[in-house]
């Protein structure tokens, strides 16, 4: 075990390193004892120290484990590096690619760098939705995980900062929550399930939801719907939280099969946007050496962006 191996609990690293074995053989294999650690045997809860040698049995692991990650979404993803140093690599991940595998999914951002790096202990930091694009944060160790972790947690004084870019449908000036400089939009959210389907909405009685808008254009353009280019930061990270807030001001984000507006969404795929308008745009690390990360804006966003100011 090295030192960026260490601190984890025996359990977790043999289901993490033994893809394809079911959960319960890896307890069943840890019970029996045929797991050694120092040739001993260790409780689940053990955490493994720098040094330790670790003893497993010979177990089948599943072919379909297996599959590769096609080398077009490899070099799409190197492509994708923005920054890199010792402990981080930061990438502008693409609307469109799951940041890991699963519901259906064969890989994701995290198998793809796992791939493309096999020696390095690489961890997601954070997520971003499928259909959203922009700053995705990797760690190379879990040392550097846990301390950015701790920076996510936003009742500190001191966090990361998040901010993102959104079109939504509707003009902003018009709508409820115009205010002349930014808007906070402070309400819950609690997972629903609708036609079999699971969703969020916005619910006083859910978890703690804050995000922070500021209208940064508003277009009227002859024959196109009104719509609003806006800077959100958000102060808690709930699932799909800017989506709902979005939804439940009134304006929701242009391209949202989820929570948008049917009508607008084919106005704008007859444009040329065949995505959700959500881009995370920037990260400020506040480390010892503050880091800041920004991510440009995609071809297909600026073009939508051109025609919107023609």
């Amino acid at each position: 075990i090295n030192e960026h191996q260490s601190g984890q609990r025996i359990d977790n690293f043999l289901v993490k390193n033994l893809k394809g074995v079911p959960k319960s053989h890896v307890y069943r294999l840890l019970r029996s004892g045929q797991v050694r650690v120092n040739s001993g045997r260790k409780k689940p809860h053990y955490k493994l120290q720098t040094g330790d040698v670790l003893r497993i049995p010979p177990v089948r692991v599943s072919e379909n484990n297996n599959e590769t990650v096609p080398d077009s979404i490899i070099n799409l993803l190197k492509d994708a590096v923005l920054y890199e140093d010792e402990g981080i690599i930061a990438i502008n991940k693409p609307s469109g690619i799951a940041v890991h595998k699963g519901s259906g999914l064969r890989f994701g951002v995290i198998e793809a760098f796992r791939q493309i790096m096999p020696e390095q202990p690489l961890e997601l930091v954070h997520r971003l939705d499928r259909e959203t694009s922009g700053c995705l944060l990797l760690a190379k160790n879990r040392q550097i995980l846990a301390q950015l972790h701790e920076l996510l947690r936003h009742e500190k004084t001191v966090h990361i900062e998040k901010t993102y870019l959104a079109l939504l449908h509707g003009d902003w000036t018009q709508g409820k929550y115009f205010a002349d400089d930014r808007t906070t939009i402070d309400i819950g959210i609690s997972k629903v399930k609708r036609s079999g389907e699971h969703m969020m909405q916005a619910d006083a009685e859910g978890d703690s939801a804050i995000s922070h808008f500021e209208l940064i254009e508003a277009f009227n353009s002859e024959g196109i719907p009104p719509c609003s280019l806006m800077k959100i930061t958000i102060e808690t990270g709930r699932t799909h939280q800017i989506r709902v807030h979005s939804q439940y001001s009134g304006h929701p984000v242009i391209g949202d099969s989820k929570y948008g507006n049917k009508a607008a969404n084919k106005l704008f795929r007859e444009l040329g946007l065949n995505r959700l308008f959500l881009h995370a745009r920037r990260l400020y690390l506040p480390l010892a050496d503050p880091i800041t990360i920004e991510a440009p804006l995609s071809d297909e966003l600026e073009q939508l962006l051109k025609k919107l100011r023609a």
